[in-house]
């Protein structure tokens, strides 16, 4: 496993890390013991960082975690997020009252005295222009509820405008090969800050996997399956807003270029961890062996000059007319 700085925590963290989304739902039918399994893995394979969210499963990804911390005597951390619980899910929601009852209700799930890492889970676009929410995330840290915050955005221009708050260590932001803009301009903002990258949904819902095909189905409660379209949060969440049958296309244009020996997942994770701006990547994992798989990426030696050129050529044919501009 390799490791890198997160801002200026001080902390060292794995370049692919775990993320929780996947074991606390919408992602089709989950099994506790096997989630379990999945996060010990992780552990054992070096993994250092886990991200989750008060929203997983209502709680349930945090209270897996928190079972982690009991069973295991390793040190680790968690980043968890807050914010979309609020319904309606407005700026004016993201007061102190409510990110404190939010903190609080974390800080039960995960059964600690302090957050490690908390992060504003993709507000609306409103919220990074309000000093004062900010204001609130630096006095619960100052209260000892937090040790760091951070920010998960939807958009570069969200992240652009946290990172100009001092109290800001990470932007957890979408990042792959379907969604390459984040490197044009953010990446060399947050250098220059010391302010760490998250890359999250890093096999574009599994499409990177190249696992996935036209006959594909997902369960009524996967996003893949009520989500396509952003009818219940935002089109980039899945399939990194591509439409499914153009990523499928690209996907195989991408076959070729994949290392011998390594899957085409591992390649997808080797790409991210070619940007030096880059912390981590946090794919998900609801079994040990997929785990195991997206792991290894960590120690593949980088990818070559003319694969980078070949997978740049991919995006700009297929994803980047689509989903560029807009994220």
């Amino acid at each position: 496993m390799q490791y890198r700085p997160l801002g200026r925590t001080g902390w060292n963290i794995s370049t692919v890390s775990f993320g929780a989304w996947a074991i606390g739902g919408t992602w089709g039918e989950t099994d506790d013991a096997e989630s379990m399994g999945a996060l010990h893995r992780a552990l054992d394979l070096g993994v250092n960082f886990f991200d989750s969210a008060d929203v997983y499963g209502d709680g349930r990804s945090e209270r897996l975690l928190a079972q982690l911390k009991r069973e295991r005597s390793e040190p680790f951390y968690i980043a968890t997020k807050a914010g979309r619980r609020l319904s309606p899910h407005v700026a004016g929601g993201y007061n102190r009252e409510n990110l404190t009852a939010f903190v609080e209700r974390s800080l039960t799930n995960l059964n600690t005295e302090a957050l490690d890492l908390l992060q504003l889970h993709c507000p609306p676009t409103e919220v990074f222009y309000m000093p004062e929410v900010f204001g609130v995330l630096d006095d619960l840290q100052k209260a000892g509820k937090l040790r760091h915050y951070g920010v998960s955005v939807e958009k570069v221009e969200e992240a652009l405008k946290a990172i100009e708050y001092p109290g800001v260590q990470s932007v957890q932001i979408i990042y792959n090969l379907f969604r390459q803009r984040p490197a044009e301009l953010l990446f060399e903002q947050t250098q220059k800050r010391g302010v760490g990258i998250l890359a999250r949904l890093p096999l574009s819902s599994g499409l990177l996997s190249g696992k996935m095909t036209a006959d594909s189905s997902f369960a009524p409660d996967d996003h893949r399956q009520f989500n396509r379209e952003g009818a219940a949060f935002d089109k980039g969440e899945t399939f990194s807003g591509l439409d499914y049958s153009v990523g499928l296309q690209a996907v195989d244009a991408m076959r070729p270029l994949v290392p011998a020996g390594q899957s085409m997942a591992q390649m997808a994770l080797r790409w991210i961890q070619m940007h030096p701006a880059v912390t981590c990547s946090i794919p998900g994992g609801k079994r040990a062996s997929q785990v195991a798989d997206n792991v290894a990426a960590a120690d593949l030696p980088p990818l070559g000059d003319a694969t980078m050129q070949a997978l740049a050529e991919v995006y700009a044919r297929y994803a980047k007319p689509l989903v560029h501009q807009r994220w």
